[in-house]
């Protein structure tokens, strides 16, 4: 169902990534003056000029630089944190660094943004985490400890914040930028393996997540709530 986001502003975190990206158009697709905020570069600007979003950046890492951009803006009706950078592996094998840049990047930086964003009343602040934190996987037990904290936070956020409503969106597996480098014939074996193995029988679309995540922005009744969003592989 379309929504009527006319006139509202909304700040998407991580909008060069595959999920912000889409989540960023389909604000602006419904009315939404959005500001798509993330690391400089051409994907960034491709990704607001696409949206017709307006760029802006975004280092989430920086205390700083996240305090002095909401510093200087007024407030959003909703902002979504959708960036992270983060190595995989099992716990045994990813060095002590690459767990703790992993944990700054993606739960730090949603900290960051949360400490810092400015939001109206009865507005909005979603994070995306990830269903490993329901279904850990043995290569992925730190992404799984991130999501959960990830979730955790919004929960509490939700009464520290009220009436800004906080919620997170978990997805599963999205066809998304993340596996453009592996080889083509690899990836496409990997994800019909991976579909035949859902109850949905097909892998996520960034679109399936930005659905998820304008419902949980637009609800006026949504908050410390985690939206799965996985093709039911959190039961499979």
């Amino acid at each position: 169902m379309p929504m009527d986001l006319n006139g509202r502003s909304v700040l998407v975190v991580g909008a060069a990534g595959g999920i912000g990206s889409v989540t960023a158009e389909a604000f602006a697709r419904n009315g939404a003056r959005v500001v798509a905020a993330g690391r400089p570069g051409p994907k960034l600007d491709a990704a607001a000029r696409t949206a017709g979003a307006e760029p802006a950046a975004l280092d989430f890492t920086d205390e700083a630089a996240v305090e002095a951009f909401f510093a200087d803006r007024t407030a959003f009706d909703h902002v979504v944190v959708a960036a992270a950078s983060t190595k995989t592996g099992s716990v045994a094998s990813l060095s002590l660094a690459d767990a703790k840049a992993a944990m700054e990047s993606k739960f730090w930086g949603a900290y960051r943004v949360a400490r810092a964003a400015r939001v109206v009343d009865g507005g909005s602040l979603t994070f995306v985490s990830g269903y490993l934190s329901q279904r850990p996987g043995p290569a992925a037990v730190l992404q799984g400890a991130i999501n959960a904290a990830l979730d955790a936070l919004a929960r509490g956020l939700a009464l520290e914040r009220a009436p800004v409503r906080v919620n997170t969106v978990s997805p599963g597996l999205v066809d998304t930028p993340l596996y453009a480098k592996m080889d083509t014939a690899d990836r496409v074996a990997m994800f019909e393996t991976r579909a035949a193995q859902l109850p949905a029988r097909r892998i996520g679309q960034p679109d399936d997540i930005a659905q998820a995540i304008l419902f949980v922005a637009t609800n006026p009744f949504a908050t410390g709530s985690t939206v799965t969003v996985d093709g039911g592989g959190t039961i499979a």
